[in-house]
């Protein structure tokens, strides 16, 4: 998959036109959410099921999980929220894998991380850098990667962040391949998950690859009818923990 690596310019012109881009290419929605606090809005595709592509599911059964803003995202966006880099010296560096509409990338943003955002679609990476400059006045760094086939070239990161990315049995060791090859000497990777089909063997592997985990905060989400019990993952290589 080929690569689409941005530092604070965004293709197409500034973060306000790519915003104004996306509003006529898509129908649009914008969803007020509070993180801590602080509170943005996100934009959005108002209806995810209208980017269904029969033609990229054929091809490897992809759906468009990135146009929800699902739980798993808002609780991953307040812990990051809570732990900021240490102060002094240069910012510290994050990764996220899977980002979406963004969310927990505008939270490192805003702690003060040095973000890198990655995602498998290229409407999620325009949607987050527009997301971003409006909600941080700051565009992250994005890159569009495939996991079953991750580039070995993204670097080094104090911190690795992923929400709600272990619904196919699949991706537990894709996931755990890609904190073993991202995550610096002393980092830590944190995974949000509402217990998803492959968090178990997601956990039960990390042995296999040089991983242990070091901790488990469970929230509870409840918003309207929805009501889940998010668990936060933290990681970190087993030589070190």
């Amino acid at each position: 998959m080929p690569s689409d690596v941005k530092g604070p310019s965004v293709r197409g012109g500034s973060p306000a036109a790519l915003r104004r881009t996306l509003e006529r290419e898509f129908t649009t929605a914008t969803e007020p959410v509070s993180v801590g606090p602080w509170h943005v809005e996100i934009l959005r595709p108002r209806n995810a099921d209208d980017l269904i592509s029969e033609a990229d599911f054929v091809r490897d059964e992809r759906l468009p999980y990135w146009a929800d803003l699902w739980p798993s995202a808002r609780v991953l966006a307040a812990a990051v929220s809570e732990s900021p880099p240490a102060a002094g010296g240069r910012r510290r560096r994050l990764l996220e894998l899977g980002c979406g509409l963004g969310l927990a990338t505008i939270a490192a943003l805003r702690a003060g991380y040095d973000v890198t955002a990655t995602d498998y679609y290229p409407d999620a990476l325009r949607f987050t850098r527009a997301n971003a400059y409006r909600a941080a006045r700051r565009v992250p760094r994005t890159r569009l990667v495939d996991w079953r086939v991750f580039p070995a070239d993204l670097g080094a990161f104090h911190r690795v962040i992923a929400a709600d990315v272990l619904y196919e049995h699949s991706y537990a060791p894709l996931i755990a391949e890609a904190i073993v090859q991202t995550l610096a000497p002393g980092g830590a990777a944190v995974i949000a998950d509402p217990g998803r089909i492959a968090a178990p063997a997601f956990l039960e592997g990390l042995p296999a690859h040089g991983l242990v985990l070091t901790g488990t905060d469970v929230r509870a989400y409840d918003e309207g009818a929805i009501h889940q019990q998010i668990s936060l993952y933290t990681v970190q290589r087993a030589d070190e923990a």
